[in-house]
């Protein structure tokens, strides 16, 4: 099929959708952090007030799940990228035919063609996945192995 000269066009218009999409998931990402620390933040606070050590873990372990949701939302991103680089290439050499609007059969391939669970972890370990995430996680779990709250005050 021939796009023509309508082309470049519709590739503009989806490559602003595709940045829309991005742009939309770092808000998403914003939000999870934003949870993330309060929970576990208020699970820290919430131990300490009412004396049971094991709210700790919970905080940590919450931090942890907020991580991993963090991570695998990065990698649905993630797969947007390739049809965000091969519209860049043709805008930089346009040669041949190049069919517009195709978001999600890029989108797809690129997810099950790259090892969404390596993937995964890889992004994990991004400076800007893992804060705050591995820092609250890490001191909740510090705090219950070296000083857990103590029992409960007498009145």
């Amino acid at each position: 099929m021939d796009y023509g000269q309508g082309s470049v066009e519709h590739l503009s218009r989806e490559y602003m959708r595709i940045q829309q999409i991005i742009e939309d998931f770092d808000s998403k990402a914003l939000t999870i952090k934003a949870w993330s620390v309060t929970l576990s933040a208020a699970g820290i606070v919430t131990s300490y007030t009412q004396k049971v050590p094991m709210i700790l873990l919970i905080a940590s372990g919450s931090a942890l799940v907020f991580w991993i949701i963090e991570a695998l939302w990065k990698t649905s991103q993630q797969a947007y990228y390739k049809r965000v680089y091969a519209i860049e290439n043709y805008f930089v050499s346009p040669t041949g035919e190049f069919p517009p609007y195709q978001i999600a059969t890029s989108w797809s391939h690129s997810w099950h063609t790259h090892g969404r669970g390596a993937l995964a972890l890889k992004i994990m370990v991004w400076p800007r996945i893992l804060l705050p995430h591995a820092i609250v996680a890490t001191v909740a779990a510090t705090l219950f192995l070296v000083a857990p709250p103590l029992g409960a005050i007498p009145s």
